[in-house]
């Protein structure tokens, strides 16, 4: 397995991943992936954007979306990460993360957000496996377009220990 940049031939497998991801309720709002290729990547900073491959087959993404737009959060970002549904439980969770904040710091980012469900238990120790810490929670934050459950929205952060110093 490597960790390599997502490149326009990832999205279909990427996309899947996702799609499958809003299907179960548990790690997003979202009701549908963006359209194509050049949708998803225009929302997402290059930095941050990797696949976990083995052979041809993608089994998990990370990507990093700009916190704001304004430049005092240039390094600031929010993260998604996603998992094949048979990929989850071994491991693969945690090496994305390492290569994700790896890649945020070689780039100066010296905070990673994270919004989590809070019944979405294993995204938080994954997290908090990996330095972020729980800051807040938005309650009711938004309510489940396939549940109907409104839902808390569990803040997490992770500051680097080398950039932004």
């Amino acid at each position: 397995m490597q960790i390599v940049p997502m490149q326009a031939s990832h999205w279909p497998q990427v996309r899947a991943i996702y799609q499958t991801a809003m299907q179960h309720g548990g790690a997003t709002f979202e009701t549908e992936p963006p359209a194509d290729w050049l949708a998803f990547a225009s929302g997402r900073l290059e930095t941050g954007r990797l696949v976990a491959v083995e052979g041809a087959r993608v089994l998990g993404w990370t990507a990093l979306t700009p916190y704001s737009s304004r430049s005092v959060y240039r390094g600031v970002a929010e993260l998604s990460i996603y998992l094949a549904a048979d990929a989850q439980g071994q491991g693969l969770g945690s090496r994305l993360m390492e290569a994700l904040v790896l890649a945020s710091e070689a780039e100066g980012f010296w905070t990673l957000l994270a919004g989590i469900f809070p019944d979405n238990v294993a995204s938080c120790r994954l997290h908090e496996r990996h330095g972020f810490r729980k800051v807040g929670v938005r309650e009711r934050m938004g309510r489940h377009p396939l549940s109907g459950r409104w839902l808390d929205v569990l803040l997490y952060e992770r500051r680097s220990l080398l950039t932004g110093r």
